[in-house]
């Protein structure tokens, strides 16, 4: 009869050989399974090809302190690991068909309040040719709502400034045609009629953002330029290039948009992923009744 060890061999070569799994993925499994197979000798004295559906779903519940994202790993090891032991014929069974994975908790995404957003539009020096630039960034990606990643690789020629909407290629090679706000179209319009060719020196660039070195702006550099800017203006929160994003998927909710239309507009391609900024959005109003409100927690004098 194999051991643990050469079952969990055995099972994460045929990993690497049919799928090509990384180092790391690999590793994971291995752990993962090598715990488990010295809990079931602990605790039954039996190895995994031996291990029943109680006595995993006894191990899981050892482990159900921990975070959901840790123990739905470890699941989905047990799981691919006895269904490979299923179907190479090594057990007539499968003792995980039971196993349902742990529920995660709400991930709510960070982001801006209107007041922040409108500070930070207005800290760039307009003065020169790098505030003009970042100010057709911020201006654009607020009214837009892009990852960084669009943003940083927008070609000047998908850029309509006269319809005052920009071709978006996003995940998957998906393009979306994205309208932008005027604010946001006069800012571009500066940046690409004076200081573009500016910070260009004479260079040519098919992308629409470019660095005084007359090289495309890059995700860290927009990214340490909002970071400065945010500082700037007094706002204490972290701020990022994605916080932007939320703020104009939460604002825009916030204000009566229908959900399909922000998914629309940010590229998601399941409504799930978009429906996470209600939750934002119900978050924001919570706040603003219990700090605005007579009645809100908080307020000098009220008793609990």
């Amino acid at each position: 009869m194999k051991s643990n060890a050469d079952l969990i061999d055995e099972f994460c070569t045929t990993l690497w050989l049919e799928e090509g799994l990384a180092k790391a993925t690999l590793q994971a499994y291995r752990s993962d399974l090598q715990q488990l197979g010295d809990w079931l000798d602990d605790k039954f004295g039996e190895g995994l090809l031996q291990a029943s559906g109680e006595h995993i779903r006894n191990q899981v519940h050892d482990l159900l302190e921990l975070k959901p994202s840790s123990l739905n790993r470890k699941l989905s090891s047990y799981k691919r690991f006895y269904l490979w032991l299923n179907t190479s014929k090594q057990r007539d069974d499968n003792p995980c068909t039971q196993l349902q994975s742990a529920k995660r908790g709400l991930r709510i995404p960070k982001t801006l309040n209107e007041q922040q957003v409108l500070d930070l539009l207005k800290a760039p020096d307009l003065s020169n040719a790098a505030g003009q630039r970042d100010k057709a960034m911020l201006e654009f990606m607020y009214a837009s709502g892009l990852r960084v990643s669009e943003l940083v690789n927008m070609p000047l020629r998908a850029v309509d400034l006269n319809v005052g909407a920009v071709k978006v290629l996003g995940k998957g090679n998906k393009e979306r045609l994205v309208p932008m706000g005027e604010p946001a179209r006069l800012a571009i319009q500066l940046y690409v009629q004076q200081a573009r060719a500016e910070l260009l020196k004479g260079k040519t660039s098919d992308f629409l953002f470019v660095t005084h070195l007359g090289r495309p702006m890059t995700r860290q550099g927009f990214w340490k330029n909002i970071k400065r800017l945010a500082v700037l203006v007094g706002i204490g929160t972290p701020v990022s290039p994605h916080v932007l994003r939320h703020a104009f998927a939460t604002h825009l909710i916030n204000h009566g948009a229908d959900l399909r239309v922000v998914q629309l507009l940010l590229g998601h391609a399941d409504i799930g992923t978009t429906q996470i900024y209600t939750h934002v959005a119900r978050e924001e109003l919570r706040s603003a009744l219990e700090t605005g409100h007579p009645l809100g927690r908080g307020k000098p004098g009220e008793t609990s």
